[in-house]
């Protein structure tokens, strides 16, 4: 995988465009013109995170005894679990959920940004080929410019796409990372 590709796919599951209404929902109770600071403030515990999992993934792994196989195959599956609700979206249930006062780390930083499959992504790429850690940190740091870029403009892309287009948007995404987690299983399978 390039690390192009890479920072697409991280692109990809980190989900902005889909963040962007619980964003919102999440910073209704914070004074405008705080926002953008609270919003950087928990990218940059986001980016933090993904980056401690890029350099301690691997031993981490070792210490358990899983596999890059297991590890393959578990991200193809949490991966395909997140693109499926992304296609065909339900409840968010307590992603959805309106909060009180000023959010701190829970629910911006972890999981909306660094979540489950953003960090068994970052996982696989570091177990896969540990070799390669500057283009994962390259990756993960591009994926994370972007993302940051939509969220912190995510009340002007609400305002223009309206929620139609934020969720046909998040769909054609969810579409993407079905197929990829797909050909994540596969490979984890193939290795197995």
């Amino acid at each position: 995988m390039s690390t192009f590709s890479a920072a697409v796919l991280l692109f990809f599951v980190m989900d902005p465009l889909g963040n962007v209404p619980l964003f919102l929902t999440a910073l209704k109770a914070v004074d405008p013109e705080r926002r953008p600071r609270v919003i950087v403030r928990e990218l940059l515990v986001a980016y933090a995170i993904l980056v401690a999992f890029l350099f301690v993934g691997r031993p981490l792994l070792q210490t358990l005894g899983i596999s890059e196989p297991a590890l393959t195959l578990a991200g193809g599956i949490v991966l395909f679990l997140i693109a499926l609700r992304m296609v065909f979206p339900g409840v968010h249930g307590t992603l959805a959920e309106e909060h009180d006062g000023e959010p701190f780390i829970v629910p911006l930083a972890v999981p909306y940004v660094a979540g489950p499959s953003a960090l068994a992504t970052v996982l696989l790429l570091a177990s896969r080929h540990p070799e390669r850690h500057v283009d994962w940190f390259l990756a993960i740091t591009a994926a994370w410019v972007a993302t940051a870029a939509i969220l912190l403009s995510g009340s002007t892309l609400a305002r223009v796409l309206g929620q139609r287009g934020l969720t046909a948007v998040e769909r054609l995404m969810g579409m993407v990372l079905v197929a990829s987690a797909v050909q994540m299983a596969l490979d984890g399978l193939a290795k197995a």
